[in-house]
């Protein structure tokens, strides 16, 4: 899933070119392009499929030119995770109506990939063998109030994969005192938006729980892959409900299972995010960017790949970025107002 507007990271990402399409993390590639490079191995390119918005394929196509054209999918408008997953889950049945599919956000990190990718077999091999939907719970070290969170019932492992639990409930994004709560219980996990199943579990949880938009893409069965493809998903994907895949499908269906993993996980939703996953100096500074001298400094974002030298005296606490002549400096507390100091509200 590639057609979020992930702009927290300005003056990096910006609704024209949001953060799954940029190098946040100065490696050379997107974080779209290491998210696909999580998966060679797992899937060959040409089983990799793309959902984005319209306005983001040229920046797909330029990025991963090893996957198929036609297996960008371009929405017409922004409907939310369920419409997503539910185009692309028709989508792949008419073409592979035995797939066992991951579903990915293209837009978060992964520390340790060789454990990701053994999640994530261990994940298949239990999907191709039932009719379950798994999510993966990650681990969590801290008690976090950006994530939602997944209840597991650990009292017994899945008779079939001792890494799979039954899922007891879904818990919305807690305040810090809920949070805490979790965390010091051992059964509580965040929700990284991973989810696992086979092609025919998804479409027929669909048509249970959601039949007004299963009907909008079983009627368009006869048309996909089709030079008309495009112009029905135009026409008809806007009249999907605006809902994410959590409320329209998890929530309700009864075979859900999760898997707690631990690689390494981040979603890299804010600067001070990105400070966590990223290498500090002694003083606590994380520097991207090839040219930075930091003095007297601590606890500092530094983004600035730009070819110029970078000087940075008696700051604490803040982010600065670059990026096209647009320089941001501020304090990491207040990084929620960005938005708000760049005009770009």
């Amino acid at each position: 899933m590639a057609g979020g507007v992930g702009s927290r990271f300005w003056p990096m990402s910006t609704a024209e070119r949001p953060k799954q399409f940029i190098d946040v993390l100065g490696t050379g590639r997107s974080l779209l392009q290491m998210t696909m490079e999580r998966f060679r191995g797992i899937c060959p390119p040409e089983n990799v499929w793309v959902l984005t918005n319209r306005q983001y394929a040229s920046l797909v196509k330029e990025q991963l030119p090893e996957v198929p054209e036609g297996n960008i999918l371009l929405e017409p408008c922004r409907r939310n995770t369920a419409p997503c997953i539910a185009y692309a889950s028709w989508r792949i049945k008419s073409q592979h109506p035995k797939a066992n599919v991951v579903i990915t956000p293209s837009d978060h990190v992964v520390a340790d990939e060789e454990e990701f990718q053994r999640v994530i077999r261990s994940c298949l091999s239990f999907t191709a063998e039932s009719d379950a939907i798994v999510t993966l719970g990650m681990k969590p070290d801290r008690p976090e109030t950006g994530y939602g969170y997944i209840q597991a019932d650990l009292s017994a492992h899945s008779p079939r994969n001792r890494e799979i639990y039954r899922v007891d409930s879904f818990r919305e994004k807690p305040d810090l005192e809920t949070a805490q709560a979790y965390i010091q219980q051992n059964n509580y996990f965040w929700n990284a938006g991973i989810f696992i199943w086979s092609i025919s579990t998804i479409v027929n949880a669909f048509r249970i729980y959601q039949p007004a938009m299963s009907k909008i893409f079983e009627g368009m069965h006869s048309l996909y892959g089709t030079p008309e493809e495009q112009r029905a998903i135009d026409e008809r994907f806007p009249e999907c409900e605006k809902i994410s895949v959590d409320y329209a499908i998890m929530e309700r269906a009864e075979e859900i299972f999760v898997c707690p993993a631990d690689f390494g996980w981040s979603d890299l939703g804010t600067w001070g995010s990105l400070l966590s996953h990223t290498k500090r100096d002694l003083y606590g500074n994380a520097c991207i960017g090839e040219n930075i001298a930091m003095f007297e400094s601590h606890n500092c974002i530094v983004h600035t790949t730009e070819a110029r030298k970078v000087v940075i005296q008696g700051l604490d606490d803040c982010i600065v970025a670059e990026k096209d002549g647009t320089l941001l400096i501020c304090k990491l507390s207040e990084e929620q107002r960005i938005k708000q100091f760049s005009g770009e509200e």
